[in-house]
């Protein structure tokens, strides 16, 4: 039963998000659970906004009635700044993708890293965890970092196209994780460090509608790898095809989409989601093209 006059209204903020199934799925997730739940994305291209405006974006949609909001690319690191908190787990990671508003006050979480965990478990069980590439230092590739390292990955090199990013975030991790060996490396390394790896993630932009391509050359994939895309918009995106080509197991985009969405709704409405229903919400999305 709903309560009466329960209603929600999330934004979502980033760059290139208007095709994005986030919200169909949770405003379907919501008209399950008989609430009044609306959400709509906030493209900053079509807005006109920069990146770094995010925190002024957010204040007026509080202003306007907002709810809540989610934050992807290229702004989960800048909206830290807009917070008056923020939930340890964004905190390690250093970017947030939900941020609540809270008697007045604005609360940041991070729902990438247990999306990431969970599609990790559910989607490559028994993986081998001993040596991980992952590609992309950003906000997304912070949040999987963690997660790969609270899995047990022994070892992860951290890749990025920006070396001060991917030593910075190599820095911050083997600071949380001391067990582990946590390396930063330039997409140059990337055919010596394949060569011996376990696992490949790709956490970069690379690979979205918006940013068509592949962040690795196809001809370094081989069997002896497993392969993970963050990217869902397409699900089969180029670094997929490549990877199932090559023989590789692979987790697509999908199921961290699906764990990071029904998260932020718990988190945003209380209640807890049925992540079946969400996972055959979004399959069926991809079915229509949506």
């Amino acid at each position: 039963m709903s309560v009466v006059g329960e209603s929600y209204l999330v934004g979502l903020i980033g760059d290139g998000v208007l095709p994005s199934l986030t919200p169909p799925m949770h405003e379907a997730e919501g008209d399950a659970h008989g609430i009044r739940y609306f959400y709509r994305p906030l493209d900053l291209a079509v807005l006109g906004r920069r990146a770094d405006e995010v925190g002024a974006i957010i204040a007026e949609g509080r202003a306007l009635g907002f709810s809540a909001f989610n934050v992807t690319h290229p702004c989960k690191r800048e909206v830290l700044s807009a917070l008056d908190e923020v939930d340890p787990v964004a905190a390690a990671v250093g970017a947030a993708n939900t941020v609540l508003i809270v008697d007045g006050k604005l609360v940041g979480h991070n729902t990438d890293v247990t999306g990431f965990e969970s599609a990790l478990a559910d989607g490559l069980p028994g993986a081998d965890l001993g040596s991980v590439v992952l590609i992309g230092a950003g906000g997304a590739g912070g949040a999987v970092a963690h997660a790969l390292l609270g899995a047990g990955v022994g070892r992860l090199a951290i890749v990025d196209v920006v070396p001060a990013s991917a030593a910075r975030l190599a820095a911050d991790t083997a600071a949380a994780f001391p067990a582990a060996r946590v390396s930063s490396a330039t997409p140059a390394d990337l055919a010596t460090l394949l060569a011996d790896a376990d696992g490949l993630v790709n956490a970069s932009f690379v690979g979205m509608h918006s940013h068509p391509g592949i962040p690795v050359d196809a001809t370094l994939l081989h069997p002896g790898l497993w392969v993970a895309d963050i990217v869902y918009r397409p699900v089969v995106t180029e670094f997929v095809a490549a990877a199932r080509a090559a023989g590789c197991r692979v987790l697509d985009g999908g199921q961290m989409a699906v764990g990071q969405a029904a998260d932020a709704f718990r988190l945003i409405t209380g209640r807890e989601p049925d992540r079946a229903r969400m996972h055959a919400q979004f399959l069926d999305l991809v079915a229509l093209g949506r």
